[in-house]
């Protein structure tokens, strides 16, 4: 069994936590276990931000719909261009593989 050094299983557990900082949750504020967030949608919830070794409390929402707001915010979304930037060398293909036809080899 390959055993890798404790410096580097450190390092990585180091990283891993580092990488989850300032990540945030939502708790319903209701009676019994934690459910999933589409069980009482119109419940209260509690914002939480983990802060590298416990979840610590921000704020309060009024639901649902504002936690997945705060959660979740609107990607930018940015313009296609009209034509598809082809890379260098690549001309435009008839399919998956552009394979040749015996007429366009004869062409070359």
């Amino acid at each position: 069994m390959h055993e890798e050094p404790l410096e580097d299983w450190a390092r990585r557990r180091e990283e891993r936590r580092a990488a989850l900082k300032g990540k945030l949750r939502a708790v319903p504020l209701t009676e019994g276990p934690n459910r999933g967030q589409h069980v009482e949608p119109d419940a209260p919830r509690v914002i939480q931000q983990w802060n590298g070794t416990e979840w610590e409390t921000v704020g309060v929402v009024d639901g649902l719909d504002a936690a997945n707001a705060l959660l979740y915010p609107p990607q930018r979304v940015e313009e296609k261009t009209a034509e598809w930037d082809r890379p260098p060398g690549l001309g435009k293909g008839r399919g998956r593989h552009r394979k040749p036809t015996p007429a366009e080899e004869r062409d070359q």
